[in-house]
């Protein structure tokens, strides 16, 4: 046996082993273990496949040991990835400090910042949130107005962040600040790393018209920032930004995105619709647009494998993460536009006795806010068309 195959088969008898049967079963927004200070376990097997993971290091399986991860190959994360969907098993953590946080510190963190909150990110200890967009900063962040006044030994923050997904609920945030405000606005901001129980930070959700919600209004008044937990050099901000979003763009856009709803249409067309004597979907119509859909998603997922391959070899995603992110919301929006077109009048309920009575609707809703967050299509196709196509601008 090689290497690879005596690693498979350890991973497959370990996975066997340590799973519980629960975090094997299909997994709804509501599952999803986001870890963090005041994060409340659906279940004992729920932490108890976290524990297990994250101390085989297999939460971030990429990452170096003493960061936390297992400092697994390429091609071995890519044989725990296979071992891990050939028993369904759950992702035993889900945290914006891993898809993005994690990856920045590592380029441009300290080692005493990546000895710090690294390994807190991999057990699930602290939950981090992202304080990029303000109410005037959006597609053109650079533009951020959020100060950092240099106090000697602290910063000091004042300002508004919008969009901060999660705020009312992280521990912490990562979040850039204007600190050199005489210098081009593309050089004058840095990266800080704060506590969100500090004082002068305080949040306020916004409601969307799905009613769920995830994001928030997030305020700094004087809010005082220790020197040492700037990332990078002051004035380094935007390039640190710059590769932090790649990799959010590429965690929205991947085919495992937490933000997609993945419920089975041919199941859901199926109870909708109903089947003809042949045993097909009695809609020939939605027949055909199910089927175009389901063609897509399995070369957008072969495109994603690829990708992951690319980076698994060494190689920066760069802007083929626009490139995710576009396929990846694009089609997530046909997905949920489908879902309501087969289930007609009957998927455009909004409240009712079942739990997931208006799920569709609202599901279809949410999918809206794909192609914006992180970036809007728009933003996405004009990278591809400079950056990959070489068009001219």
């Amino acid at each position: 046996m090689t290497d690879l195959d005596t690693f498979r088969e350890e991973t497959r008898v370990w996975l066997e082993a340590n799973c519980p049967a629960e975090m094997r079963e299909p997994m709804g927004e509501d599952d999803i273990c986001w870890g963090g200070r005041s994060f409340e376990f659906s279940s004992a097997a729920q932490k108890q496949w976290l524990d297990a993971m994250a101390g085989k290091g297999w939460t971030v399986p990429a990452w170096p040991k003493d960061c936390g991860g297992a400092g697994l190959s390429g091609a071995e994360q890519k044989v725990l990835s296979e071992e891990m969907k050939r028993i369904n098993a759950r992702p035993p953590l889900q945290s914006f400090g891993i898809w993005m946080l994690g990856p920045a510190l590592l380029q441009f963190g300290s080692d005493e910042q990546k000895r710090h909150y690294l390994p807190q990110i991999a057990r699930g200890e602290v939950r981090w949130c992202q304080g990029y967009s303000e109410p005037g900063a959006g597609s053109d962040l650079a533009n951020l107005q959020t100060k950092g006044v240099d106090k000697g030994d602290h910063f000091e923050v004042t300002g508004q962040k919008i969009w901060t997904s999660y705020a009312d609920k992280a521990d912490w945030i990562f979040c850039l600040v204007r600190t050199e405000p005489d210098e081009k606005k593309h050089t004058g901001i840095s990266f800080l790393l704060f506590d969100m129980e500090s004082e002068g930070v305080s949040t306020k959700p916004i409601k969307l018209i799905s009613g769920a919600s995830p994001f928030c209004e997030t305020f700094f008044d004087a809010v005082k920032v220790p020197s040492e937990q700037i990332v990078g050099e002051r004035g380094q901000g935007w390039t640190i930004a710059k590769y932090l979003l790649t990799h959010e763009r590429e965690m929205i856009g991947g085919s495992d995105s937490a933000i997609f709803s993945k419920s089975d249409l041919i199941s859901d067309a199926a109870q909708a619709i109903g089947l003809d004597d042949a045993g097909r979907l009695d809609d020939p119509m939605m027949r055909g647009d199910l089927g175009k859909f389901l063609v897509d998603e399995m070369a957008f997922d072969a495109h994603v494998a690829m990708t992951r391959t690319f980076m698994r070899a060494g190689n920066e995603l760069g802007a083929r993460s626009a490139e995710l992110k576009y396929l990846g919301t694009e089609l997530n929006k046909q997905r949920q536009s489908l879902r309501v077109a087969a289930g007609g009048a009957d998927d455009l309920v909004w409240e009712g006795a079942s739990n997931d009575a208006g799920q569709a609707a609202k599901d279809w809703l949410r999918s809206k806010a794909n192609s914006i967050e992180g970036g809007t299509s728009e933003v996405m196709l004009s990278i591809l068309s400079k950056a990959i196509l070489k068009m001219p601008g």
